[in-house]
């Protein structure tokens, strides 16, 4: 058993595919032995910016024979069959092996040495290598055959042992040279085997571990600052970062102009970080210090003087354009900025940026008049929803689009906006991930809401729905967004109707849009007895007088249309937020089916829209079937459906026989006691209790099953008994749709 060390050096490799390309270096490294029949004990891989490797411990000097058996025809076949296979294997048919009345062509490989086998793997693998981004150079380029690398590739080393592995690829040659430091090693640097490896280029000032260099970056990077007395501002992706770019990390410490503290914390860190990969400070007081520690990759004569005084000078341009940004966009009232919107298309259905800032803002304030979001101010909602893409158009935010919403917050402070609106347009698109802050802040809550909620009905209303993995306009997202704000902040939401409320507020004649909300009212109490297909047609032969609730006569057809329109995009658009919710649920433990049947579902319409009502449905459902009795009625309830399915007719209020069994009598006064507990409970929001009133049913349910013949020879009987299981199955379908529970 020896090591094998492959070493592909090459111009500066970009940090952010260093990473994966380790690992896939490794995955074709790890199927090339395979395919030969080897495989090695570890393997370790390496990246710096100018070179990738690994090194592959415990492999064999050469691979095992193998015997390969392959089935032919039957003793007997066809002539046409035995040439077939006589033409696939190479062979005669007197080099065949008879076994059991049927041929079968047996060939013998001897073992290859371990270094043919690499000799052989090494090209194909630099040529199947999967860089995000690759280009061809030199002379050779002009073909589109020629090698392709992520940067151009400059030197190949393959030692398996002490021994050079030969192998070639576009005229560069395997050996055992590399190249170290390119400021602080000379010339080449010879290395003698595997284990050299590691310590001889660290002699040429080259760290090749990546764990190690993230270590002095970051430890390095908080001494600096330290030292200063001062705190460095963690962030682990500029510790990668510059990981990527150095092979000798040096941490620095810099200064600036104390005048640029006068712009927004965050775009100095952002300046720093984005433009040029700084750490930013922070001083006693925790407010940002006018320092920055950069990262050298050289160890210079005068302790980094030079350097400092570069960085330093290259950092205060940056800054200069930064404030001068912030200081232009000042001078520009947020309500002008936001005139400029109607000049940005938002979507070509879709209309403009200021179209969509229209409908945030009505819609912002219906959802804090009709109750749904409470404690804020329905005119500062529609403030803040009129100016939250407003920095849109401004200086800064063109110049670092990552601080939309933040830089809208400053300019909205500083012209006086009071501070509800101001956190509403910087936070409003909170939460824009797993992991960020959930808005609680009631005008924020609002204006995100509104926002999220437009996006995705609007999207959906033109038929832009997220199919597989493609989701250009970010849906999935704002979909767990919004669960993410009911849930933190109790909103009871109908995702129907709120659905519906955004469609709707896209009409442009305020005639059509009033009599439309009135249509929303009605429709909010009609639809909870209809489903959205007999909604829709109720509107084409629209009455007067619907279930107690008059509508005048004269409504426009209009109006009448976009309603209808509306109603099926609402129920696209709320079964996939509760896809979504299932998908966001299922991370705490809660299983899909459990949401799927807490929603009880009545024909294509699922009743439960109401997330915060839906999650204390689905919390009490889950605790209840983890129970013995859950589990038992599950099973009564599915036994009982099963044979309604296969009855020709169920009456739940067939007439009682004169002799009811003991076990009938049972059943039927549980069901007395338990379907008025349990609609109750549900009106009052009490699940757990709801669930108690089932629990009740279990024994005389098991007893029912047990000792009595449903399908009586006796009509009476056996329509009383179908009833009694209907009534049982009705019961428990008040509560939720055990038919979709597993188990």
């Amino acid at each position: 058993m020896t090591d094998f060390l492959l070493e592909l050096r090459s111009e500066e490799i970009p940090a952010r595919m260093q990473a994966k390309a380790k690992d896939d270096l490794v995955r074709l490294f790890t199927e090339a032995l395979a395919k030969a029949g080897l495989a090695a004990e570890t393997i370790e891989a390496f990246a710096t910016p100018r070179r990738l490797a690994l090194i592959a411990k415990g492999l064999p000097l050469e691979t095992q024979a193998v015997s390969e058996e392959t089935k032919g025809p039957k003793v007997g076949a066809p002539p046409q069959a035995m040439e077939g296979f006589l033409r696939k294997t190479g062979l005669n048919e007197d080099q065949l092996v008879e076994r059991d009345g049927v041929y079968f062509a047996v060939v013998e490989k001897p073992g290859r040495k371990t270094a043919d086998v690499l000799a052989e793997a090494i090209p194909a693998i630099i040529r199947a290598f999967p860089w995000p981004k690759s280009q061809r150079w030199g002379a050779a380029s002009a073909s589109t055959e020629s090698l392709r690398w992520v940067r151009p590739l400059q030197g190949i080393i393959a030692l398996l042992g002490d021994d050079v592995v030969a192998c070639e690829i576009d005229g560069i040659v395997s050996g055992r040279e590399t190249m170290g430091h390119r400021f602080h090693s000379t010339g080449p640097v010879e290395i003698a085997n595997a284990a050299a490896y590691v310590e001889a280029l660290r002699a040429a000032h080259v760290i090749v571990h990546y764990s190690e260099r993230t270590a002095i970056i970051r430890d390095g990077a908080a001494a600096a600052a330290k030292a200063a007395g001062l705190t460095l501002v963690e962030d682990e992706g500029l510790v990668a970062e510059n990981a990527g770019l150095t092979e000798w990390p040096v941490p620095m410490l810099g200064r600036f102009d104390p005048a640029f503290l006068e712009v927004p914390e965050e775009v100095i860190q952002l300046t720093a970080r984005v433009n040029q990969k700084y750490f930013v400070c922070h001083d006693q007081a925790g407010k940002l210090a006018n320092a920055f520690v950069c990262t050298a990759n050289i160890v210079a004569n005068d302790g980094g003087k030079a350097i400092v005084a570069g960085n330093e000078k290259v950092l205060a341009a940056r800054l200069s354009d930064a404030k001068f940004f912030w200081e232009q966009d000042l001078k520009i009232p947020l309500d002008e900025q936001a005139k400029k919107l109607s000049q940005i298309t938002f979507h070509e259905k879709l209309g403009t940026v200021a179209d969509k800032v229209e409908r945030v803002a009505k819609l912002a304030r219906w959802l804090v008049q009709e109750g749904i979001v409470k404690g804020a101010s329905a005119d500062d909602a529609e403030r803040a929803a009129r100016l939250c893409k407003a920095d849109l158009v401004t200086g800064m935010v063109g110049e670092f689009p990552e601080l939309q919403g933040l830089m809208g917050g400053y300019y909205a402070r500083a012209q006086g906006e009071a501070d509800a609106v101001a956190d509403a347009v910087r936070d409003h698109y909170k939460p824009v991930g797993q992991g960020d802050d959930v808005p609680t802040a009631p005008v924020t809550v609002a204006v995100s809401l509104a926002d999220k909620l437009d996006t995705i009905s609007q999207f959906f209303a033109i038929d832009e729905k997220p199919t597989g993995s493609k989701d250009p306009f970010a849906l999935r997202r704002a979909a767990i967004g919004v669960i993410a704000i009911c849930k933190v902040n109790g909103l009871r939401l109908s995702l129907m109707f709120s659905t519906m409320q955004s469609l709707l507020q896209n009409q442009p004649l305020d005639a059509i849009r009033n009599e439309q909300n009135k249509m929303v009212s009605l429709l909010a109490a009609v639809l909870d007895e209809l489903g959205p297909h007999a909604a829709i047609g109720m509107l084409k032969g629209w009455t007067p007088t619907l279930k107690g609730y008059s509508m005048e006569q004269h409504i426009r057809e209009e109006s009448i249309k976009a309603v209808r329109d509306a109603i099926p995009v609402a129920a696209v658009v709320r079964d996939f937020f509760l896809d979504r919710l299932e998908v966001a649920e299922r991370e705490n433990g809660v299983r899909p089916d459990i949401i799927r049947a807490a929603q009880i579902v009545d024909g294509d319409r699922a009743k439960e829209d109401d997330l915060v009502r839906l999650l204390a449905r689905v919390k009490a459902l889950q605790g209840f079937v983890g129970t013995d009795e859950g589990a038992n009625l599950l099973a009564g309830y599915k036994r009982a459906a099963n044979i309604l399915k296969q009855a020709e007719s169920v009456d739940p209020n067939a007439a009682t026989p004169a002799d009811l069994g003991s076990e009938e009598q049972a059943l039927l006064s549980a069901l007395d006691s338990a379907e008025p507990k349990a609609v109750a409970a549900i009106e009052n929001e009490q699940f757990e209790d709801a669930m108690a009133a089932l629990a009740s049913l279990r024994a005389p349910i098991d007893a029912f099953f047990d000792g009595v013949m449903v399908n009586d020879p006796e009509p009476e009987k056996r329509a009383f008994r179908l009833g009694l299981l209907a009534r049982f199955r009705d019961a428990v379908s008040q509560v939720a749709d055990f038919s979709k529970i597993e188990g």
